[in-house]
């Protein structure tokens, strides 16, 4: 590994050092600089050698910029990082702690009992009285949601953050290291090593841009859970708390609600950071119980069951405040509510 990064090196020409542009490394060693997290920044001193040396260093012409990580350890935590309030941590490493504002207040916070719509696969069939449509980012246009807008709807805009889709129109921008095992059921896919934000946080960003220029109140980022998958990857719940932390933090820095995909064990840790919920098949599984935290904070709970008949979920959906579809697997236009 370290000796295909050496290799690629030598392939860069003005690989300047943006820590510190008034030295160079003597030879033909490359400067490097670790940046543990893999948020594009780094915490520590430059490192000339031929070969990386360790884990974690990249070369520091790939760094964000010359600023200094004060966190190196969580990728939430950098330059320029959106500032939380009331977390008791530097975000965005000014200095100060919390020197903040909530996120605006036109951020939609949807309560229980808001009525939706799911439609993933198809034309968008816009008649539905609901008050929030989930559609495709890529596959739905700036009029269409301009429409739904007109007819008084709020718009979530789908994609997946945490695995490559090798249809989408930015799949040719995800390098081979990223991409692990296939999804089970969906040979398109494969999960994604969400602990490099260096390669992988430039792309989802643009991702959350495209749902601002196209008008998206909000976004729903699927596969959020590779952790307690067979992702290819080591990764751990901590990688995966800290993934969708920052995912959280993106979307609400530009104004855009956000919701949590599945990942129903993390709910404790992630209810405070996501805006709602949203998910799949817990009533057949039974595994309901983990999405409380939601209501209890007063956040709507959305959720869908493929193979059960709304007699034996919507009972049970509707005392427990949830809000609940019948879908089919092909999540086109197709839906029966449970109020």
């Amino acid at each position: 590994m370290f000796l295909l990064s050496a290799l690629l090196a030598f392939c860069v020409t003005g690989c300047n050092d943006p820590c510190d542009e008034t030295q160079t490394c003597p030879g033909l060693q490359l400067p490097w600089r670790l940046d543990a997290d893999g948020d594009g920044y780094s915490d520590g001193d430059r490192v000339c050698s031929l070969l990386a040396p360790g884990a974690g260093y990249v070369l520091s012409c790939r760094l964000a910029g010359p600023s200094i990580d004060c966190d190196d350890a969580d990728p939430g935590v950098h330059p320029g990082a959106q500032e939380l309030c009331d977390d008791a941590i530097d975000n965005d490493c000014d200095g100060i702690t919390d020197g903040c504002s909530q996120p605006p207040a036109t951020v939609w916070k949807p309560v229980p009992g808001t009525s939706w719509q799911w439609q993933l696969a198809g034309a968008v069939d816009a008649s539905f009285d609901v008050a929030m449509y989930d559609i495709d980012l890529f596959e739905n246009s700036a009029s269409l949601i301009r429409q739904l807008h007109n007819d008084g709807r709020i718009v979530i805009c789908y994609f997946s953050a945490g695995s490559w889709e090798n249809f989408r129109p930015d799949a040719g921008g995800y390098p081979a290291s990223v991409k692990g095992n296939a999804l089970e059921g969906w040979p398109d896919e494969r999960w994604l090593d969400i602990r490099q934000l260096a390669a992988l946080g430039p792309l989802i960003q643009a991702r959350l841009d495209l749902a601002v220029e196209k008008g998206c109140d909000g976004v729903e980022p699927d596969n959020v859970d590779g952790y307690a998958n067979s992702s290819g990857f080591p990764l751990t719940a901590d990688d995966q708390l800290k993934f969708n932390t920052w995912l959280a933090q993106q979307a609400h820095a530009r104004n855009l609600s956000v919701g949590l995909k599945n990942d129903l064990d993390q709910v404790v840790q992630l209810v405070a950071a996501f805006d709602w919920a949203l998910n799949e098949q817990c009533f057949e599984y039974g595994e309901c119980d983990k999405l409380a935290p939601f209501v209890k904070a007063g956040k709507a709970v959305f959720g869908v069951e493929y193979t059960l008949e709304p007699g034996e979920f919507c009972p049970q959906a509707n005392a427990l405040n949830f809000d609940w579809l019948k879908k089919n697997y092909d999540l086109d236009a197709e839906r029966q509510s449970c109020r």
